[in-house]
């Protein structure tokens, strides 16, 4: 038998099938094995297995051998793989790794094996104390342990006895040491407490659409409306139908409230997959999918690679992120992935938002998706109130900071009466730009086209692109003035002005840079949810999904922060973002408020935001993007090219702009935009950003391949070329 193999190397040249003969026992689909490559043995995964190949026998190699009993890939996962390579044009092998914990290649990581001693209980333990000499007391005492309990670390005997003890009566044959694997599994703390509750008659008939439609299924729900019940009797109905789940989240930071709320209902048949989980935890809690052992899979977007059989429902929650859009190779959309795996294995596929995207909106009203829509908010109570800050008026009163007098009186009010508030603001570090006041010079990465982010806990400079630090300016490097300024506001500087406002304030801060462990984010909600600090200030990862019930008052910095990106979601991002994060507010008993801080009080935007009227929303954006040829009444390809020798990086692009231009010519009328250019930022990490940007309306499918062949010809090792397909972030 013939094994058709992908070698795990991620290299355009190597991104084809080898055959190997198949000498060893357990080779199926699926399965990773190692094998002879040129002068050296590694790893590959079999993806068919057939009689015979087309080189000749005396040519082929041998599989050495498998890497895991049971196949790493299923049958499903395979065939998503193609999938994934037809539509996206890269390597296989960087696909097939989306579906494996990245320390199980090579070997990095293992089952975590514990040796454990057991009493022998076929000797009387009488007999065997009567044969232990006199002096051997460690000998006699294990044995008497022992007897009490079924079984003990060999650690702890050798320890606390000693480890000679543990032998001689292991040779005696009156213990045996015995392995057990041990889970290594993430958020045990966690509190698995959510009572099951009587769903409202707008909750049963999300449920019934779903369970009763063929089609994916839209939950278009208010913040506080209840779909995370609705979910989890979804899940609960197919595990009931012997079938398994998969639920996804956009923001590790919501991981740990939603595998806290399936433990609380499903205990251990839930697994967590996330990048913020260590290595072993990582690699137990995919295998407990993998055999079975976990029938439920949560996490952000890479869970829906999970390695589960018999996948019955998959649910996106929060479907509306750009998160759930992969930046990087492989740059994949999680939903388009969704679609495919629920299409494999016959699955409800639901996607769930109080804000949704404009195109699933449209496949909703278009027919293409069922909608179940949840108005109200399961408490009865009504959405918060939102009051508007003009700070232009608060400018002209001679107020600098970054509060209104509205979201001060509130915040006060909101203190004294024992309640919690969430400060918002998109932004971390202290200051966004360090700014020389004499001769305007302005501090910048040196790998990067960006300013730098001042961060005063760390006294540093930090570039947000790169990551890389420096050290604080002690003076200008251009005409050495000490007369430095700090530019725009960020959480940290935030943080200090409350502190300054109400000293007997607690706050915490939530952002990337006090959620670096895995836990971070765990610790940093469960402190504020146990009411041990009073006010929670946060960028994106505090505006979605969490539950607070005593926050009843919302600040919104800088709303208009995010209005005029130069991208054509910039409306849309804006009108999610204030809706999500004023949805945090009086989600319980107590009513909540919003404080809305805007130059432009007069935007039409912001006035649906404020009344959480997403339809009036969504029709006016619609009505604007198929006017303009916007998506999804087209579709923008973005040809970037990126290399560290600018040279060398125009010499490619003007390669790609001149090949990409026949294609223009061919289908000009399907065109209704084309032209090169930089990119917003032109350097990140050292590489020279340049870009040629389509907006086409027909043809898709033939053009996008034929760009996808022009990034290929034209990629060298000094310049890459790639393809990008509504990139959701267009810098």
């Amino acid at each position: 038998m013939i094994a058709e193999v992908i070698v795990d190397v991620n290299s355009q040249e190597l991104d084809r099938i080898f055959d190997y003969k198949i000498t060893t026992q357990g080779v199926s689909c699926g399965s990773r094995v190692i094998v002879p490559f040129g002068n050296r043995k590694i790893e590959g995964f079999v993806i068919n297995i057939k009689e015979n190949s087309d080189f000749p026998s005396d040519k082929l190699k041998s599989i050495i051998r498998i890497v895991e009993e049971i196949p790493a890939l299923t049958e499903e996962c395979l065939t998503l793989a193609k999938f994934m390579k037809q539509k996206y044009h890269t390597s296989m092998a960087s696909i097939l790794r989306l579906f494996l914990p990245s320390e199980m290649r090579n070997g990095k990581v293992r089952s975590k094996m514990i040796n454990f001693a057991v009493l022998n209980k076929s000797i009387p333990l009488d007999v065997m104390l009567s044969n232990i000499r006199k002096t051997a007391e460690n000998q006699k005492e294990i044995l008497n342990y022992l007897a009490t309990i079924e079984k003990e670390k060999t650690s702890v005997l050798g320890e606390k006895y000693s480890y000679s003890a543990l032998t001689s009566l292991e040779k005696k044959g009156y213990i045996e040491i015995v392995s057990e694997r041990i889970l290594r599994s993430p958020y045990q703390k966690l509190d698995a407490t959510l009572n099951k509750v009587n769903l409202t008659s707008e909750q049963k008939n999300a449920v019934e659409t779903v369970l009763n439609s063929n089609k994916p299924t839209l939950i278009h729900g208010v913040t506080g409306s209840g779909k995370t019940e609705v979910y989890l009797r979804l899940i609960e109905q197919t595990i009931k139908d012997g079938k398994t789940a998969i639920m996804l989240v956009p923001e590790i930071a919501l991981t740990p409230q939603m595998l806290s709320r399936l433990r609380s209902r499903f205990n251990d048949d839930c697994a967590i997959l996330h990048s913020g989980l260590s290595a072993g935890e990582k690699f137990d809690e995919w295998w407990r999918l993998r055999s079975g052992e976990a029938k439920i899979a949560i996490g952000a977007r890479s869970a829906i690679f999970a390695p589960l059989t018999n996948v019955g429902i998959i649910i996106i929650d929060e479907e509306h992120e750009q998160s759930y859009e992969s930046e990087t190779n492989p740059r994949y959309v999680t939903s388009d992935v969704a679609l495919k795996r629920a299409e494999l294995s016959n699955a409800k596929l639901v996607f769930g938002s109080a804000t949704p995207k404009i195109e699933s909106y449209l496949n909703a009203m278009e027919g293409k998706y069922s909608l179940a829509v949840l108005k109200e908010r399961v408490n009865g109570k009504p959405l918060p109130e939102v009051i508007i800050a003009d700070m232009r008026l608060e400018v002209r009163k001679g107020n600098p900071s970054a509060f209104s007098s509205p979201l001060k009186y509130e915040l006060e009010e909101t203190l004294k009466n024992g309640n919690q508030a969430i400060i918002f603001l998109n932004r971390r570090g202290y200051s966004q730009k360090v700014i020389c006041r004499e001769c305007g010079y302005v501090a910048k990465c040196q790998h990067c086209e960006v300013s730098l982010n001042y961060h005063k806990t760390d006294n540093l400079l930090k570039c947000h692109y790169c990551n890389t630090q420096y050290a604080m300016l002690d003076g200008c490097p251009e005409c050495g003035s000490v007369n430095i300024n700090y530019s725009g506001t960020g959480t940290q500087k935030v943080v200090d002005d409350l502190k300054a406002l109400f000293p007997s304030a607690r706050i915490l801060r939530m952002d990337n840079d006090t959620t670096q462990n895995k836990e971070g984010h765990y610790k940093i909600l469960k402190e504020f949810g146990d009411k041990n600090a009073d006010i929670l200030v946060g960028t994106q990862m505090i505006a979605k999904g969490h539950d607070f019930p005593n926050v009843t008052l919302v600040g919104i910095l800088d709303a208009d922060m995010s209005l005029y990106f130069s991208d054509y979601r910039a409306l849309e991002r804006t009108f999610q973002l204030v809706t999500q994060v004023a949805g945090r507010s009086g989600r319980a008993g107590s009513s909540g408020k919003v404080v809305l801080q805007t130059y432009n009080p007069q935007n039409s935007l912001l006035n649906y935001a404020i009344k959480y009227d997403y339809e009036g929303f969504y029709n006016r954006e619609i009505m604007l993007r198929k006017a303009s040829h916007f998506p999804p009444y087209s579709n923008i390809l973005r040809i970037m090219v990126e290399g560290e020798d600018e040279g060398k990086t125009i010499e490619t692009l003007k390669n790609v702009f001149f090949a990409s231009k026949d294609v223009y010519d061919k289908y000009q009328k399907s065109f209704v935009y084309f032209d090169r250019m930089k990119s917003p930022v032109k350097r990140i990490k050292n590489c020279y950003r340049y870009q040629v940007l389509a907006r086409i309306t027909s043809n898709f499918e033939e053009i996008e391949n034929e760009f996808y062949e022009i990034c290929e010809r034209y990629s060298t090792r000094q310049t890459l070329a790639y393809l990008e397909v509504n990139p959701s972030n267009m810098n």
